[in-house]
């Protein structure tokens, strides 16, 4: 889905140009009233996009506003940013950090070149839609789950040892996944 308003305010042929990409990529397009530029809804998912296809450096205050309220609205929301030249790039990143925006919420892609940025929204709509089908997320929270758990049985077992703390136990465990904990066992002859 495209806002009409957002439509309404790019260049005829960049339309077509989404139009065409869409429809090779076999997505329909439809025009709505909505508040973010796009939404895609791939494997029961849905993904919201802010598209700012030229970055006004005067006017960072009003994407910055947009994006505050539609953090709030949408679990999923990406905003792609055109920074062609390097004053953009430099003002989008110096309003970024001046308008205190918490890094990864949400998630911010600058690219060079408006179609460059439409390829994006795509190739992020579609991983989204993937993970979701093949359940990745949820795998993924049990893999740390298990890992977390891996690493305080460890951390239990290795402060049963007389004369070694907590503080020590962590230290290992940090050298151990680094490959350097038979140095450790020697420092301290503990192994």
């Amino acid at each position: 889905m495209m806002s009409t308003s957002w439509k309404q305010e790019q260049h005829q042929s960049f339309i077509d140009f989404i139009s065409s990409f869409l429809h090779s990529n076999s997505y329909r397009l439809n025009f709505l009233q909505i508040a973010p530029d796009f939404i895609f809804n791939n494997g029961g998912t849905s993904v919201a996009f802010i598209f700012i296809t030229n970055w006004d450096c005067d006017d960072s205050s009003s994407v910055f506003s947009r994006v505050m309220t539609l953090k709030r609205q949408f679990r999923h929301l990406y905003v792609v940013v055109s920074v062609p030249t390097k004053e953009q790039n430099d003002s989008f990143n110096g309003s970024y950090f001046k308008h205190a925006m918490e890094i990864g919420n949400p998630t911010f892609v600058p690219v060079s070149d408006p179609e460059m940025g439409f390829e994006k929204i795509l190739k992020i709509a579609h991983a989204r839609g993937v993970c979701k089908r093949q359940d990745v997320i949820s795998m993924m929270k049990l893999e740390r789950k298990r890992s977390v758990e891996q690493m305080e049985c460890f951390l239990r077992v290795i402060t049963s040892i007389p004369g070694i703390d907590n503080h020590d136990a962590n230290a290992l465990l940090v050298m151990h996944f680094e490959g350097k904990y038979m140095g450790y066992c020697k420092i301290y002859s503990t192994c």
